[in-house]
């Protein structure tokens, strides 16, 4: 194990053999068109709040808002400027002398108010955002480097990388479950600290095997042979306070970049955001965030995990909004799939299936809500008499139309607990009791768009036979 020196990995080696680790290369470049997305943007998060659109007589008003705001400023300045030369006669040699400092201040009886300030005598943002005792950046980056990994995944879409935080000495790894979704091969690659001069990318890349993911926490847990890592420090987000300081480190855009450090501050506790039917509550931080570290470490000013960076807003308008999950909501999750590889203590309805989107509904005359395409044998479900091509339209009463209120609905409750669920079945509605039962793993519908998505629609069977004016497009 050789010192880590806080860089990169060491160049390739011209003459071996090519890395596997190499990214693909841009065939947008090239005018080609892209086969691949780009290394740390395959799967990855991006919160793209709803834009309001604004009337034309609105932007009218605001435009008219401007021009009288300008005006008063620039009047406003006009007289504030005479009023302060008329009465402190300030020269411009006077406007030179910006060298005095506090102490001068203090020990010379110079009078603070008509005194000027060295901007270097100035506290910098994060020295005014660390406690006193807090550790100095460079430590913290240099203790918790060896304890974020990379995350590379193999899948349909080319290569897709993330972060990962180092849970155990024996291998043990936590990460965002976006960031292994669909992967047909996970590997780990350790950071320089765990080699030495020679050893490139590829000598310290892992395979690892997923022990866990759950989607509804967007979290997940992977394993590798090594027994020396650097477990992470984890603090407490509950102690965590707005405005103190945050530090990510991460594997911004791929691995090239790994283990790049961003600071700032604690911009909000207990955000709620939605990103791709998932709800998550999260810390907003304005410490940069990019595709590729998700899954990566939101630290505090002591060097310890209070945060798994998940998402960033993806927008040319928009800076500094990133979102992380807290640790202590982290903490239980990661360790029911590290014993059982799922989340305990979760109800099931024992189905899997779609979204009836607006444009089938119209087109079919069918109802919104969820289409079930999967009953699980030996569920509630099952013994309750729920069929595939049941279309769900209300839980308890509650009006659905489509997965996200089905489960809002059904999380309230726990296993063994009964719901009625009002179903639309052969041009008629009833209602079943279903018994909940306990979740041993994922139940997600299948994603829209995906490979035989519109096969159960022609099955409906209401319909012997229907050409499907949307196919052309990839479905709804």
């Amino acid at each position: 194990m050789s010192e880590y020196n806080g860089g990169g990995y060491p160049p390739y080696n011209d003459n071996g053999a090519p890395s596997v680790q190499q990214p693909y290369v841009n065939r947008e470049s090239y005018g080609e068109p892209r086969y691949y997305d780009p290394q740390g943007a395959a799967n990855e998060y991006s919160y793209q709040p709803p834009v309001r659109k604004s009337s034309a007589g609105r932007k009218i008003l605001t435009a008219f808002a401007a021009m009288v705001g300008v005006a008063a400023i620039a009047v406003t300045s006009i007289v504030g400027y005479r009023i302060v030369v008329g009465k402190d006669n300030i020269t411009p040699a006077d406007r030179r002398n910006n060298n005095i400092s506090d102490t001068a201040v203090e020990n010379k009886g110079i009078d603070p108010q008509t005194a000027s300030f060295s901007r270097s005598d100035l506290p910098t943002l994060e020295q005014l955002a660390a406690p006193d005792d807090a550790m100095k950046i460079p430590d913290i980056i240099s203790k918790m480097s060896p304890s974020v990994v990379g995350i590379s995944c193999i899948t349909d879409k080319g290569i897709g990388t993330g972060s990962g935080i180092v849970l155990s000495e024996d291998g043990f790894i936590i990460t965002n479950a976006h960031v292994i979704k669909d992967a047909q091969s996970i590997s780990v690659v350790l950071p320089p600290y765990y080699g030495n001069n020679n050893e490139s990318q590829d000598d310290l890349t892992y395979t690892a095997v997923n022990v866990g993911k759950d989607s509804q926490t967007d979290l997940a847990v992977l394993k590798i042979d090594r027994n020396d890592l650097v477990k992470a420090e984890i603090g407490k987000s509950s102690e965590v306070q707005v405005g103190e300081l945050a530090i990510v480190i991460g594997n911004p855009l791929g691995l090239d970049l790994a283990n790049t450090a961003t600071s700032g501050i604690i911009s909000a506790k207990d955000r709620t955001i939605t990103v791709e039917d998932i709800t998550m509550k999260v810390f907003q931080t304005d410490a940069s965030i990019n595709g590729g570290n998700s899954g990566g470490a939101l630290i505090n000013a002591y060097g310890q995990v209070i945060g798994i960076t998940s998402a960033k807003v993806a927008s040319a308008e928009v800076e500094g909004l990133g979102f992380a999950i807290p640790i202590d909501d982290a903490l239980p999750i990661v360790s029911d799939l590290m014993t059982y590889g799922y989340v305990t203590g979760r109800p099931s309805l024992g189905i899997t299936g779609a979204d009836v989107k607006p444009a089938y509904s119209t087109y079919y005359g069918i109802p919104q809500g969820f289409l079930v395409k999967t009953v699980t044998p030996g569920s509630g479900a099952e013994a309750a008499g729920l069929k595939e091509n049941d279309i769900i339209i209300a839980i308890d009463n509650t009006i659905i139309n489509g997965i996200v209120q089905l489960n809002d609905v059904k999380n309230k409750h726990k296993p063994g607990d009964t719901v009625t669920l009002t179903v639309y079945r052969s041009n008629r509605k009833i209602n079943i009791n279903v018994v909940l039962d306990e979740s041993t793993g994922e139940e997600a519908s299948v994603p829209q768009g995906s490979q035989k998505e519109d096969d159960y629609y022609d099955r409906y069977n209401d319909y012997d036979y229907y050409y499907d004016p949307f196919s052309f497009f990839g479905g709804f």
